[in-house]
């Protein structure tokens, strides 16, 4: 038996706690909002999600080309769209969530012959749209005066900068990774200090967590929740919020739970959050299956790509 190696047991344990939470929160609440949830879709919100996503993955990819230029990377716009969608696919069916952004980097390093600078990109891309979006979510729950859900959103906020602080810790705990450090800070300097790309980065941020809520919403009237448009706002901003959190199994997991917490918060029940949650997840995987379509047009591309054989290096003719 293969012997279980750290990077091994962090990839076996973030997808089970995601499925641990899922689990806790269907036990708390019940089985059939969660099966009421998936069952509630027709094609009507379908066909709204898929618009959504597709308009969110065309603004992640512009802030995707945006830092992959200031770091010197070459990646045109529609490139970037279709990886963005292989990736978010690849993340929804991959456990932990970020196996997909692993794979777009890859490819993208592999194409530019700039495989460390590539990697670069994705992760300041990663972080500065996370960073962007907590920024967003609090500053519109405080315009809109979420007194229910914002000390909740707050502190899953703070939870979030913890988690990422105490992992800047351990990364700068060894030569290699203090280097790692200083060079991502780096990088995210390099992209601010443009005031044009901190406003692509900012505005295409909020293009996608507009388009996230959008579809959260979709999915709390596809399961019948009686909501204001306020209230709805607000809850979907608290669930993308936990759909942050990077312990989840494609993405299910803390959204589950922060969910059904905030629906009782506001009155509306936990079962309709764990319902409305169900139906985003289902939502979100049938809207990103383009990224399969990507892929195997990438296997159809590869199969019929020439294979370059080697040139013979001439022998020398004895005297």
């Amino acid at each position: 038996m293969a012997r279980l190696t750290p990077p091994l047991v962090r990839r076996l344990l973030v997808p089970a706690m995601g499925a641990a939470v899922v689990a806790a929160t269907v036990a708390a609440v019940g089985a059939g909002p969660f099966l009421r949830g998936i069952a509630s879709l027709t094609p009507v919100p379908i066909l709204g999600a898929v618009l959504l996503a597709a308009a969110a993955t065309a603004a992640a990819a512009w802030r995707w080309s945006v830092v992959a230029g200031a770091l010197g990377i070459p990646l045109t716009w529609p490139a970037a769209v279709a990886a963005y969608y292989r990736s978010q696919f690849l993340n929804t069916v991959l456990p932990g969530g970020v196996l997909g952004d692993v794979h777009r980097a890859y490819r993208h390093g592999r194409g530019a012959a700039q495989p460390v600078a590539a990697a670069r990109a994705v992760a300041t891309e990663r972080i500065a749209g996370q960073l962007a979006q907590l920024v967003l979510v609090v500053a519109v729950l405080t315009v809109l005066g979420a007194s229910a859900v914002l000390p909740g959103t707050l502190a899953l906020a703070a939870v979030i900068v913890l988690a990422a602080a105490a992992a800047l810790g351990i990364v700068a705990a060894t030569p290699r990774g203090r280097r790692l450090a200083r060079r991502e800070l780096a990088d995210l300097r390099r992209v601010a200090a443009s005031p044009g790309r901190v406003l692509a980065v900012v505005a295409s941020s909020a293009i996608v967590v507009a388009c996230h809520a959008a579809a959260f919403v979709i999915a709390c009237l596809a399961t019948g929740v009686a909501a204001s448009p306020r209230e709805l706002i607000v809850l979907a901003l608290v669930a993308l919020s936990a759909g942050s959190v990077p312990v989840n199994l494609g993405g299910w997991g803390p959204r589950e739970a922060a969910s059904a917490s905030a629906f009782a918060l506001v009155g509306l029940g936990s079962g309709a959050g764990l319902a409305a949650s169900a139906a985003f997840g289902v939502l979100t995987m049938i809207a990103l299956a383009p990224g399969a379509i990507v892929l195997v047009a990438d296997r159809i591309a590869a199969s019929r790509a020439p294979t370059r054989r080697p040139v013979p290096v001439p022998q020398e003719i004895p005297a």
